[in-house]
């Protein structure tokens, strides 16, 4: 017996209709996410954000960042001549040791800025070379600044003003004129007394002085040996602050181990009331993820201003912020984990005679326990990273430092300093929580 099979017959009409409805969602996707990007682009303000741009001002920041400054400063009022690291009454050049390229005749000086930039200090005069362009010269005056400039059209890197003359045809070379001081900035690359302070016994020393002065029995203070002489002129090196660094970034790495093992260890035992298997209760499995959706609901940052407010500024509302967020997360990571489990194993331990605790402790827990060390590793790699952004807001460590320096705006290259330390740390705690990783849950 056969039985006959009918297929549909399909018009040239229901053809069309599908090209139609196809070419319908191709052509509304695009124009829906076209509006959007457009409709964000003026919702946002980038318009007025990009018109209120300096582009040059950041260049000048990453400059400073990398780089340091000497300044070659003459006090018209006072009369005064100084050559000084990035302008620091600390860090001033005394006559015997002035740099090569800075020669002085009392208070009037010549300096070489190198390539054919020179410069000539002379009273209050002050006469600018400029390669390619000509001489500038301006004069203080009791009221502002007198210049005469080379004939032709005024290049964009020379402003000139009745109250300030300031050219900086290079990125690193700079002169200012104002009617109370001239100076001019040298740039070069590096970290000025990084390793140790400008007036230091130990500035200028090479890595072999320094290892040679260390192994020598001719201590530079009775009371001290040279080694631990060395550790602490660069500890409590006052421009960079090493030892102070060191010490946030301490807090900062303890906050995120204080708050990701607090949450581990509350979240823990929370996921087992969440675990539809092992709470058969529907209320007070329900209380329970509702609490996890509250506390990883409010944001980190959130949390931390609330305790803030509650205990003080200190590393321990850094913590309780951590703690509160990832109980939250890592609670439902956990949950989810057990109710995954393969209930098997645990049937096999309870044929053993097992009592409950130890049916968790050898059919449960070794089924987790690799979600669960992966998953507390990672969110304390994270939370290195969350915490310094914390510490911003007043609960200390390395972000408070960092936002100290930034408010400045003048000391980027301390700024450049704590980042780079801050990504150092972020590094060894990944690398560290791989070994571990590798160590508890693969037994390498």
């Amino acid at each position: 017996m056969s039985v006959d099979t009918f297929e549909p017959v399909v018009t040239p009409n229901d053809v069309w209709q599908k090209v139609k409805k196809r070419a319908w969602v191709t052509i509304a996707v695009p124009l829906a996410i076209i509006t959007y990007l457009a409709y964000t682009w003026f919702a946002f303000g980038v318009p007025e954000l990009l018109s209120k741009a300096q582009p040059e001002r950041a260049v000048i920041l990453a400059t400073d960042s990398v780089a340091y400054k000497i300044h070659v400063t003459k006090l018209l009022r006072r009369d005064i001549l100084e050559v000084a690291i990035e302008g620091e009454r600390r860090a001033t050049f005394s006559e015997e040791d002035l740099p090569e390229w800075v020669s002085v005749d009392g208070t009037n000086s010549v300096v070489d800025l190198g390539q054919g930039y020179l410069v000539e200090i002379n009273g209050k005069r002050m006469d600018f070379t400029v390669p390619g362009y000509g001489l500038i010269t301006a004069t203080a005056t009791n009221s502002g600044v007198d210049y005469v400039l080379p004939e032709g059209d005024q290049p964009n890197w020379l402003k000139v003003g009745p109250k300030k003359l300031d050219a900086r045809p290079t990125l690193d070379r700079r002169v200012q004129v104002t009617k109370t001081k001239i100076e001019v900035h040298n740039y070069f690359g590096g970290w000025e007394n990084f390793w140790f302070p400008f007036h230091s016994e130990l500035y200028g020393m090479s890595f072999s002085q320094l290892w040679a002065l260390a192994l020598s029995a001719d201590r530079l203070d009775p009371n001290t040996a040279n080694i631990w002489f060395i550790v602490h002129e660069f500890l409590e090196n006052p421009d960079w602050q090493h030892g102070e660094i060191f010490v946030a970034l301490f807090e900062t790495i303890m906050m995120a181990v204080l708050g990701t093992l607090t949450a581990a260890f509350f979240g823990l035992p929370l996921a087992f009331l969440a675990a539809r298997n092992f709470t058969p209760s529907m209320i007070l499995r329900f209380g329970t993820r509702r609490l996890f959706d509250f506390l990883r609901g409010i944001d980190m940052l959130i949390w931390s201003l609330i305790f803030i407010r509650a205990f003080g500024l200190g590393p321990l509302t850094g913590a309780l912020a951590i703690a509160f967020t990832d109980t939250g997360s890592l609670g439902k990571l956990f949950s989810e984990a057990l109710e995954n489990i393969d209930n098997k194993q645990v049937e096999g331990v309870r044929a053993t005679g097992a009592s409950q605790i130890q049916r968790y402790r050898f059919g449960v827990i070794p089924q987790i326990l690799p979600v669960f060390v992966s998953q507390v590793l990672y969110y304390l790699e994270s939370n290195t990273r969350s915490a310094t952004v914390i510490g911003a807001l007043g609960a200390g460590g390395i972000g408070l430092m960092l936002v100290e320096t930034m408010k400045t705006s003048r000391d980027w290259e301390n700024t450049s300093y704590i980042i780079v330390m801050t990504i150092v740390v972020v590094i060894i705690m990944d690398q560290t929580s791989s070994w571990l990783r590798r160590k508890l849950i693969e037994g390498k």
